[in-house]
């Protein structure tokens, strides 16, 4: 059901950066793309998002707002954190088994956008 989720940046060609090495960890590279926007696909399912805002304002995070990741198991979930923290996220929770077969890591992007990578399982 879901087609893609859409996190604002300040500095665009900063984020491509970061989301190319992120999400290279799950599979993940640049698929739909604009002059204030880039997409990151892993081949099924939904993409992810990253643009400058359309209106020109700042880009802001949501408070309450988060955008999970699916990853195909444990250690991916372990490379995908590694890889975050590596690339300057602020951490917001390592990897770990959060109860009920939930394994998840929770962390930050450069512009604030929390994401969480998880294995169900």
């Amino acid at each position: 059901m879901l087609g893609y989720v859409t996190v604002g940046t300040n500095d665009l060609e900063k984020a491509k950066t970061y989301f190319d090495a992120l999400f290279a960890e799950m599979g993940g590279k640049r698929t739909f793309a604009n002059d204030h926007m880039q997409g990151y696909g892993g081949g099924a399912g939904g993409m992810v998002m990253v643009c400058t805002p359309n209106d020109g304002k700042a880009a802001t995070v949501g408070n309450g707002t988060m955008f999970a990741l699916a990853a195909l198991s444990r250690e991916v979930v372990d490379k995908v954190y590694a890889k975050a923290m590596s690339l300057g996220s602020k951490d917001e929770g390592a990897a770990g088994d959060r109860g009920n077969g939930f394994y998840g890591a929770y962390f930050r992007d450069l512009d604030g956008n929390k994401f969480c990578a998880f294995k169900m399982g």
